[in-house]
């Protein structure tokens, strides 16, 4: 495989095809979309590592691994004729302009606010019929996202959607330390009756989220 002057992107996904050819790697030869689903969140976390560090060269070196994640996707999808790599940017880049018409179009929305709400409704009608079409105001939410990140998500959809509101939530004086030492002592003392506060957390996420969705139906009606 010859080394030409061209953009650094172009020799990337050269020799990500090159590894996939016969002539390659046998371990990238028999991977799959399957088999590559975790390797990408493993590389979010690495990144994220890097980024509160102040590592720049190790958030260079991450944020490499990352683009290899989509580079190899989008490699298994071109091999099928399914999708590649510039439909993926093509899609990125219609996407960024159509949710952002303050800056590409003629919304007048100014503030963080304005934007989120626009936002928000620019995603739903994009939503609207198609395979992602999201019915509830809490769709969206990745499913595999850990636990307390995942409330999080819930929570703050519920919120702006009406679902949940101030007076809802427990009534609390103390200050986000003591907040983080109640939920490590919470984690710990689940450990030690042998049981999972990730797995509990998420039991008690898809109850409430139940809850909230059947609550929905019924003020949407």
């Amino acid at each position: 495989m010859k080394e030409e002057n061209q953009a650094p992107i172009h020799r990337l996904l050269q020799v990500m095809d090159h590894l996939r050819s016969p002539e390659g790697c046998p371990w990238d030869r028999e991977q799959d979309h399957m088999s590559l689903r975790f390797h990408a969140v493993e590389e979010v976390y690495e990144l994220m590592d890097a980024i509160e560090a102040g590592d720049e060269k190790g958030m260079i070196e991450e944020l490499g691994d990352l683009l290899l994640q989509v580079v190899f996707h989008c490699c298994l999808g071109q091999e099928r004729n399914a999708f590649d790599f510039n439909q993926v940017c093509r899609r990125l880049i219609d996407k960024i302009i159509y949710r952002h018409p303050h800056v590409f179009g003629q919304s007048k929305a100014k503030t963080i606010d304005a934007v989120w709400a626009q936002w928000e409704r620019l995603k739903k009608a994009e939503k609207q019929g198609g395979a992602g079409k999201r019915d509830s105001a809490l769709d969206g939410i990745p499913r595999h996202l850990p636990a307390l990140l995942y409330a999080e998500k819930l929570i703050g959809k519920a919120r702006k959607s009406g679902l949940l509101h101030s007076e809802d939530a427990d009534s609390a004086s103390d200050n986000g330390s003591t907040l983080g030492e109640q939920l490590f002592h919470i984690v710990q003392s689940a450990q030690q009756r042998g049981l999972s506060a990730e797995a509990l957390l998420r039991e008690t996420i898809q109850q409430r989220e139940e809850l909230w969705r059947a609550k929905e139906g019924k003020t949407t009606v």
